[in-house]
Order: structure tokens, then C-alpha cells, then sequence
């Protein structure tokens, strides 16, 4: 038995139509209930071709038996043919039924897994997250996209062989058109069927976790498209829309606002972000375009936009939505994430609901992703006017739980790649990258890189075909993925990377003023007392000696450096310990002369020198 109900207050009537009844759209009327959700029950054997054995003896008759919509007699007087909000599978675009699907069965095998993340503490943990389109990371040899079975055998050994601890998936729930990379979604609760079946994406999960590699969804609560079959006047009325369209459109998407003002239309956004926690196991979700949720002028120009009840700009609804999604979450579902691709200075993003935050576990840091590619446009020999760029995301570093991302937004429209928008000849762009890289894996933050930044694509990305994989062929850009591989690993090796990043005792200046030389330099501490000097050079003048100061005496060793030859650089380099001199340097006691090499960052352990008492005799 089949138990169907959809939420359609403000219609006049309802009915269940699919193949199985040749798309009659009055045979099988629902029933209105109390709350304004229609109910039906209808016998499996309907769904399947023995019921009638000569209209549907055809190979793929029992899919398209479990195709299915409701015809709704909205109070508009038209019929609205609408999937369903909660189906579990949808078809394959361009068709748009959804399908029945049951859920139960599988087995999963990660348990070990899942008990470790339910005591894991992200905010000491290393994360470095790897960013994909599962549309277009690899295909076939037909240009055809891979099947989520496919997508593990490849992705599982690249993530563990280039060491990085997540992935993120562009929204993976199901939406009509590609070019939209899943942000415009009809079915909420579908796995896209580009790449199987649900239990096929339950399996591609499982096996990431078993390979102790995590998973984040995209996940779209701000929006969805104007497609026919999807939520927008679901009953001929707004009904998971606001009723004012300055409420209830974005102008600048072509997309409709959810109204966080109904409680039905919270239900069913917080009940499917639990679903993809509970029944695929997703350890995070990263919710996209949060600041288009927290303000009413948000893409408005004066004038065409409502005020909230006391005159202000702030979604006070969707402020609460935000609140109590977030308690749920981490209530229910021990050891998620929740992450806020958040764009303004809207305070206390990651701050705890009980104090006045939002309750978010981490944010994008866009300001920091901003300042940074603005800084790396400038040419090498003017950057000491944009030095500040550099030193000012200190001013706020600890104010957040923050993820530094160069994701797929800042690759695409225009953008140029990572490596396209260094300035120079060949040789400059792939050290500037590197440098870059470098700095950012040191900087105060959680990571994140879009895929096929990590080997040095060169072109945009696109969404129609696989990444350009041959580069890897060419000279430079193994020798950049070799550099990310090697600087990925030693993230995860070095508590002071990820170890305090909530304030100074896990950070300090050691040269932040450098305007001349577009030198900056500063102490990464992890619990123990242990640092790493992050040294970067924005310029391509090599310094063979440049002197910085220490916090105490003792000795500097260079460990990673982003000029070796392997990596493709001039291989300049400090081939052994450089110890500390007893001259004051600025503010501190002693100081030190290191080689920087161009266009590079490079990492020293420093090693405190232990003091020796003095001899009785002396």
C-alpha cells in the first residue's frame, strides 16, 4: 500500500495521475484534510505490470508505472500538474514525474565512521575540503556523465592519495536544468538521476566514509526556480512563497523566495535538511546564499523592497528559520556541520542561538576570498599599495568560525581560473599560485579549493564537460598538483595549522608591514608551544637573505617550500637550520636571515633554545 499526501491548502481539488492510469487526471481524487494536506491510498499492485500484463509489456514498464504527479485544481481554476515536493526519486531530465521509491534496506557499513564524527570536534580538527560538480569532475570516454559507482572508483583514491579530509558536492538534489548546477531544485528530497538511483548515492557515501573521507551538500534554502512542476504557486497561490512579491521574488536569479513566515514552509525545509543528514549520512551542510535569506533589500534597488515590522532591512522570519534549524541540526545529528555561505558583516553567523548568534558551526570568509584575489590581480611590482589586503582579515579572523574558500564562484562569469588570474608570463602565474596556496593554508581558517585548481587548470570552468585532465601531460601543472598534494599533507600533520584558530595564542605577526617588499610573515602555535614561520614573497625578487624577528632565541629550519624544482621553481632555498641572532629586531629580542625566494611561501619550524643555567663555579 501507497500512502500519498501533499500540502495544498488553497486548492479546490486534488488528484494522484500518473502511466499507471495513463495520466487521468480525476480517476484517483485525494482527500482534504483539516490541515489543507490531501491524502490517498492505492494498492502497490497498480505500480506494477503484472497488473495488466498486455498494456504494459514493455522492457522499462515498471519505471514508468511508478511515475507520478498530482493534478491540482488550483483556486485559479487551472490545473497545475506539480511533482511532488517530498518524492524520494524524480526521472531523468528532460522528464519531470516524480517517482515512487522506497528507502529502506540498504545497509550501510560506515558505523565506525559515524561513531568517531558523533565525538569529533571540528573547531581543533584539520579540514580541508575538496569542491566538485559531480557533473563535470570526470566523464566517460563519450563525453557521457559517470554514475555515482563510477565517480567513487575514481574520486576515493585522488582524495586519499591528495589528502584532503572532505568533499563538497555541488547540489546533488534533483533540478531540470544543468546549466543551473543544481542551485534551482524541484525535488528536495531526490538524488539527481544524471548518476543513478538513491540507493546508488547512499553507496557513494558509505563508501567515501569507509575511506574516512567526509561529505558536505550544497544545500539551497533560499530559493527555488519558477519551473511548472515546482513550488511556486503550488496551489495556484503562493504558497511556499511569500504573498508580496517584493517578498517573494529575486529579480536578479529569476527565482522565487521561500517565506519563512508559514510554519508549514519551515517544516519542509528543516524536515529535509535532517533527511540528508539521517537517511544518506552527510556529515555538513553548507546552506548557499544565507545573506539573501537575511535581508529584505538584498539584489533591490530603494523602493522595491518591504521593510520588517520596526523599519529595518533584516528577514526577521528567516533569522528565526536560521536559529532553529541550526538547533535541530546539531540536536539530532552529532558531529554535522552547518556552514553559511554568507557574503556581509551580519554579525554572530557562528556564534551559539543561546548567546544571539545564528548557530552556524562555520562561515565562508568571503571578505578574506575578496581581498585576496583582488590583491593577486595587481601587478607584482604595485602591490605594496594593496598591501593592506593582506593584513586585514586579522582584524576579524577570530570572530567567526571561518572557512576560506576559492570555490567554483570566483572560476566562472569572467573570472579566469586560479592560475589565469595571476599576472606574468607562464612561469610567474604557476609560482604566484603556489605562493598563494601556501599563504592561504597557513592563514588562521578551515580550507576549501575548487577542483581542478589543485593541478593548475587553465581555462573557466564548465559545467558541459569534464575537467581538462590532459594538462596533466604538459610541463608545470604535475608539478603543481605534486605542491598541493605535499602542502595538503602537511596541514594534516601540523597541529598549528588548525590546532587554535579562535585566537592569538595560535597566531602572531612577525612582519606585516613590508609594503616595499610585499613581504609578509607570521607564527602559526599549535596547544603544545610548537610553531611554523609562514613566510610568503608577492613579488618575483629573490632575496637572498632578509631578516625578520623572533619572539625568543632558537633556530629556524625550513620544511616546505613552495620554489623546490619538483614544484616547478627556481629552486632557491635554505639547505640548513638558520639560528637566531641576539639583535633586536622591531619589537622583538632577536631575529634572524633567511633566503625567500620569488613568488614563493615558505614554511620553518622554529625551535625554541632551551635555556642553560648558569655553572655554579661561574
Amino acid at each position: 500500500m501507497w500512502h500519498f499526501a501533499v500540502w495544498a491548502p488553497n486548492a479546490r481539488a486534488v488528484s494522484l495521475t500518473g502511466e499507471f492510469c495513463f495520466w487521468d487526471k480525476v480517476k484517483h481524487p485525494m482527500e482534504k484534510q483539516h490541515d489543507g494536506t490531501w491524502e490517498l491510498r492505492l494498492p502497490d499492485r497498480l505500480f506494477t505490470p503484472q497488473a495488466d500484463p498486455e498494456r504494459f509489456n514493455y522492457p522499462d514498464a515498471a519505471s514508468k508505472l511508478r511515475s507520478y504527479k498530482y493534478a491540482i485544481l488550483g483556486e485559479d481554476g487551472e490545473v497545475h500538474l506539480k511533482a511532488d515536493p517530498y518524492a524520494f526519486q524524480s526521472e531523468l531530465r528532460p522528464n519531470t514525474a516524480s517517482l515512487l521509491c522506497d528507502l529502506s534496506g540498504y545497509t550501510w557499513g560506515d558505523d565506525e565512521w559515524m561513531q568517531r564524527r558523533a565525538s569529533w570536534n571540528p573547531y581543533r580538527s584539520p579540514i580541508n575540503i575538496y569542491e566538485l560538480h559531480l557533473g563535470s569532475w570526470r566523464r566517460d570516454e563519450y563525453g557521457e556523465m559517470l554514475t555515482y559507482g563510477e565517480i567513487a572508483d575514481q574520486l576515493i583514491p585522488y582524495i586519499q592519495e591528495m589528502g584532503y579530509t572532505h568533499v563538497e558536492l555541488l547540489p546533488v538534489m534533483e533540478h531540470p536544468l544543468d546549466m543551473s548546477w543544481g542551485y534551482q531544485v524541484t525535488g528536495y528530497y531526490a538524488p539527481t538521476a544524471r548518476h543513478g538511483q538513491p540507493r546508488d548515492f547512499m553507496r557513494f557515501v558509505d563508501r567515501l566514509h569507509q575511506a574516512n573521507i567526509g561529505v558536505i551538500l550544497d544545500w539551497v534554502p533560499a530559493h527555488f526556480p519558477r519551473d511548472e512542476i515546482g513550488l511556486r504557486r503550488f496551489d495556484g497561490t503562493p504558497c511556499y512563497e511569500h504573498v508580496d512579491p517584493r517578498r517573494a521574488e529575486m529579480p536578479q536569479w529569476g527565482t522565487m523566495l521561500f517565506d519563512y513566515g508559514r510554519g508549514e514552509v519551515c517544516s519542509f525545509l528543516i524536515s529535509n535538511a535532517c533527511f540528508w543528514l539521517k537517511y544518506y549520512h552527510a556529515d555538513g551542510l553548507r546552506c548557499d546564499a544565507v545573506s539573501s535569506m537575511l535581508y529584505h533589500d538584498f539584489g533591490r534597488e530603494d523602493g522595491d523592497w518591504s521593510p520588517n515590522r520596526y523599519g529595518g532591512n533584516e528577514n526577521l522570519e528567516a533569522i528565526a528559520f536560521l536559529r532553529r534549524l541550526n538547533e535541530v541540526i546539531y540536536r539530532e545529528h552529532p558531529g554535522a556541520m552547518t556552514i553559511a555561505e554568507e557574503s556581509s558583516s551580519f554579525p554572530m553567523v557562528t556564534q551559539p542561538t543561546y548567546l544571539g548568534g545564528l548557530g552556524f558551526g562555520f562561515k565562508w570568509n568571503m571578505g578574506w576570498m575578496n581581498d585576496m584575489l583582488s590583491y593577486i590581480k595587481v601587478d607584482p611590482y604595485f602591490r605594496g599599495g594593496s598591501h593592506q589586503k593582506l593584513t586585514f582579515s586579522l582584524h576579524y579572523a577570530f570572530s567567526e568560525n571561518y572557512i576560506l574558500p576559492f570555490s567554483h564562484d570566483e572560476v566562472v562569469h569572467g573570472k579566469h581560473s586560479m592560475l589565469d588570474k595571476q599576472p606574468g608570463d607562464l612561469w610567474q602565474k604557476f609560482a604566484g599560485l603556489r605562493a598563494l596556496y601556501g599563504y592561504t593554508m597557513a592563514h588562521p581558517g578551515k580550507k576549501l579549493l575548487f577542483m581542478g585548481s589543485e593541478f593548475g587548470h587553465f581555462i573557466e570552468w564548465k559545467d558541459d564537460d569534464q575537467l581538462d585532465w590532459f594538462l596533466l601531460v604538459y610541463e608545470r601543472h604535475p608539478d603543481m598538483q605534486r605542491y598541493v598534494k605535499a602542502l595538503n599533507r602537511f596541514y594534516l600533520d601540523h597541529p598549528a595549522f588548525w590546532e587554535v584558530e579562535d585566537g592569538w595564542d595560535g597566531f602572531q605577526w612577525l612582519e606585516a608591514n613590508d609594503t616595499q617588499n610585499s613581504v609578509i610573515i607570521f607564527m602559526r602555535w599549535d596547544k603544545a608551544g610548537r610553531g611554523i614561520v609562514c613566510v610568503t614573497n608577492y613579488t618575483p625578487v629573490f632575496h637572498p637573505r632578509y631578516r625578520f624577528g623572533l619572539p625568543a632565541k632558537g633556530r629556524v629550519t625550513e620544511v616546505l617550500n613552495s620554489d623546490l624544482k619538483e614544484y616547478g621553481g627556481s629552486g632557491q632555498a635554505n639547505a640548513r637550520p638558520v639560528a637566531s641572532q641576539p639583535i633586536p629586531h622591531h619589537e622583538f629580542p632577536c631575529c634572524v636571515d633567511v633566503c625567500v625566494p620569488p613568488l614563493a611561501t615558505v614554511y620553518f619550524t622554529f625551535t625554541r633554545q632551551e635555556h642553560q643555567p648558569k655553572r655554579k663555579e661561574e
